[in-house]
């Protein structure tokens, strides 16, 4: 792992568990899209903890982020509710947005989480406008824009990192680069630097082990206090994988890589396994521990989706609520 401790125990213990819960969230979604239980498809964070947990552990709940069509982790490192979690993807009224958002609409206001979106790249915007409102406000607050590296072919993100750079907002833009943009490989679509993309607009740019939650985490709370402070925006290119396809159905997948390729990824670079080694090592939990921490995350995760299936749906005469909020409702969430 990247660093020797420097937080206390509990901060470590905290990030493990968010790291699990997000990989038992989704292996339980995916169970429930192989038995026909979700409808819709869903796309799999599993592999990509480390990005979500470890920048999210340095944010606050006043802090924004925003999210992208592959976000369950991003809400649950936010501080997402597993059984609202559940609830929403299987469109039952206790979700976040009463079951009417599902999967790659997901939006905990509670905890400064905007959404996810399942527009590639739509939530740029929104992502830069919170970070502006924080500045005109003077709230202290920052915001967090994930996207994946599929998303730096937008040009949404050109226009939003020059007008951030511009009036030096406090968001760091964080882009997930997977190797693959669905079925091709970023290499292919992707000319030249991600991180030099965003130099060229006179921002900050990093690239870190998106695999190593220490290293995310240390350069995370770095780049946060000096948004803080008003020095930002930044950029981050956090390099990592997806251990399923571009979403649930996307199985035979030979055709764009490998399944040595992946196992490979599995056994070296997991960053859960890696990372219950180096506390481990540590001396800061036991192996047991590591095994009671997955088998009560297991048993959480078992109660939440039990809870969704047997939850209500929204009734009929909801088909057009919340379609629309007034503009000064609607700032009060930004």
């Amino acid at each position: 792992m990247a660093e020797a401790p420097t937080h206390n125990t509990e901060d470590y213990l905290r990030m493990y568990r968010q790291m699990v819960r997000i990989r038992a969230f989704e292996d339980t979604a995916n169970q429930l899209y192989l038995s026909a239980k979700m409808p819709g498809l869903t796309h799999m964070y599993s592999g990509q903890e480390a990005v979500a947990v470890g920048i999210c552990a340095a944010l606050t709940d006043d802090d924004r982020i925003t999210s992208t069509h592959r976000g369950h982790g991003h809400c649950v490192a936010k501080g997402g509710d597993l059984k609202t979690m559940f609830c929403e993807l299987l469109g039952k009224a206790e979700g976040y947005c009463r079951g009417k958002g599902g999967s790659m609409h997901i939006a905990d206001q509670s905890h400064g989480n905007l959404g996810a979106n399942a527009i590639v790249g739509g939530s740029m915007g929104i992502a830069t406008g919170a970070a502006l409102t924080a500045k005109l406000r003077e709230t202290g607050h920052v915001a967090v824009c994930f996207f994946g590296d599929g998303a730096t072919a937008q040009g949404l993100l050109y226009e939003v990192m020059n007008m951030a750079a511009l009036w030096r907002l406090p968001v760091i833009y964080a882009c997930e680069n997977n190797g693959y943009s669905e079925y091709t490989r970023t290499e292919e679509i992707a000319a030249g630097s991600l991180t030099a993309r965003a130099e060229a607009f006179g921002i900050e740019a990093h690239r870190v082990d998106g695999q190593d939650v220490l290293a995310v985490n240390a350069l995370a709370r770095d780049l946060v206090e000096r948004a803080r402070r008003g020095e930002g925006p930044f950029f981050v290119e956090l390099e990592t994988y997806r251990y399923h396809g571009h979403h649930v159905g996307d199985i035979n997948r030979d055709y764009y890589r490998s399944k040595d390729e992946e196992a490979e990824w599995k056994r070296v670079r997991d960053p859960i396994v890696n990372f219950g080694t180096w506390l481990e090592a540590e001396g800061i939990v036991s192996a047991d521990e590591l095994v009671a921490i997955g088998e009560a995350v297991k048993d959480e995760a078992a109660q939440a989706v039990a809870h969704a299936e047997a939850a209500e749906y929204p009734p009929g005469s909801e088909v057009d609520m919340h379609v629309y909020k007034g503009v000064d409702h609607a700032l009060a969430y930004i």
